[in-house]
């Protein structure tokens, strides 16, 4: 008898402390936001779109080295190339598979001259399978776009490199 009444007193302690936790988060700010019109805040080393970047005098940075087409684990990246007169190396042609791609970021960390970056958009949902095979235009486009939130994103991740 006495051991059932030390077990009720405990679940009713339970209950009350579970009750006043309750009425504590009723008065505190809500943590949600109303998502399509409220964004929240991105991490700089967010994996998102990706996106070929260029140099401050319009050049591409991507040098056709192809490093990031050997370390891809899901070979989503095709590039080919070509010699220019310097001798130098120019992509003529540079695809990702979006569909095969897994967003490691083997890609972006190889890259010498950080050339191909994953950008802050997460919201690129098609109605197509084809509109997820990008090429060079649309990565290109994609760094113009975002070049001054990619290059402050990359500055502020350079500890971390």
């Amino acid at each position: 008898m006495k051991f059932s009444r030390i077990i009720k007193t405990i679940f009713l302690l339970d209950f009350l402390t579970a009750l006043i936790l309750a009425i504590k988060e009723i008065f505190k700010p809500k943590k949600t936001i109303n998502y399509p019109f409220e964004k929240g805040q991105i991490s700089p080393r967010f994996r998102g779109e990706h996106a070929l970047r260029r140099y401050p005098n319009g050049e591409e940075r991507c040098i056709a080295c192809k490093l990031c087409e050997a370390v891809c684990p899901a070979q989503a990246i095709t590039i080919e190339s070509t010699e220019r007169d310097d001798g130098s190396r120019k992509t003529t042609r540079y695809d990702i598979d979006m569909l095969k791609c897994i967003y490691c970021g083997l890609c972006e960390e190889s890259c010498p001259v950080d050339a191909i970056v994953q950008g802050p958009n997460f919201e690129f949902a098609t109605e197509t399978r084809e509109e997820l095979y990008y090429n060079k235009e649309k990565l290109l486009d994609n760094g113009d776009r975002w070049e001054s939130l990619l290059a402050a994103n990359i500055k502020a991740d350079k500890p971390f490199r």
